[in-house]
């Protein structure tokens, strides 16, 4: 599995119908099982270090339709750190006080402080997104929103945050199969939302929308289009690229200033 298979290169066109949404790189289910273990344990130990050092930071971005699987890799994988160095926000409809304020007012509160994951279960581009799909600002707007948002990543890294931005790409039949549970499932009842249904019928529009935004893909805020189908595959490719972007940060722990050896606890 090469994750940088996945990655959007930066300046190229994106067209959502060349990536699969059902890819699983010859593994099994079985098989990612065998992987994912060892690998939540890496997850959890580098990010000991980079709340340690709290030098840097990391900021996760996840996008996706409805039934996406957000909240699955919320669980999945970001469960796998330390609650005290994670900050996970949703957003939501604007409030009174963040509409009277630019649109990247509220988000810009939400970046990851040095030493911190941030994860964006729903982010800033909703305001590029779901606007645009229902005409509250028209292309150009969107577009003009899109480059703020490419400018503020920009000042986010320069500041020591290190970016990842995952479309999870699910199929609009798989869509419908999640979609289904959650009306067949009491247990899941209170997952659907009738709302759904009424995107669900601008899919085409939303995929214009999401190729725009995957557009923003940069060297130092990558988009990667995640294959979501298989929810085994979606969370075991975004735990590996998490843990090579950890690497690559390399946080330190602190030097101390004593000797442990001189210090006799009584």
């Amino acid at each position: 599995m090469n994750p940088e298979s996945y990655r959007v290169q930066a300046g190229r066109k994106v067209s959502l119908s060349n990536w699969s949404t059902n890819d699983h790189a010859g593994l099994t289910k079985e098989g990612s099982q065998v992987l994912m273990a060892p690998l939540l344990e890496e997850l959890a130990e580098w990010q000991e270090r980079l709340y340690a050092e709290s030098q840097q930071a990391l900021l996760i971005v996840l996008q996706a339709r409805d039934a996406g699987g957000k909240d699955g890799v919320v669980k999945k994988v970001i469960g796998a750190f330390n609650p005290n160095g994670v900050r996970i926000s949703n957003f939501k409809i604007p409030s009174e006080e963040e509409r009277a304020h630019d649109f990247l007012w509220r988000i810009h509160a939400q970046a990851p402080r040095q030493g911190m994951i941030g994860v964006f279960n729903r982010s800033h581009y909703e305001d590029a997104l779901v606007t645009r799909v229902y005409n509250l600002i028209d292309v150009a707007t969107a577009e003009q929103r899109l480059k703020h948002i490419r400018h503020f990543e920009e000042m986010l890294s320069s500041s020591g945050t290190r970016i990842l931005k995952f479309y999870l790409h699910i199929s609009r039949d798989e869509q419908k199969r999640r979609l289904q549970a959650r009306l067949d499932v009491p247990e899941k009842n209170w997952k659907f939302n009738p709302g759904d249904l009424k995107d669900r019928e601008h899919w085409e529009q939303f995929t214009e929308a999401y190729e725009a935004a995957l557009g923003t893909s940069t060297e130092q805020a990558p988009w990667f289009v995640i294959p979501a189908d298989r929810k085994w595959f979606r969370d075991l490719l975004i735990s590996t690229i998490i843990l090579e972007t950890l690497k690559a940060m390399n946080p330190q722990y602190p030097s101390i200033t004593y000797d442990p050896r001189t210090i006799h606890i009584q």
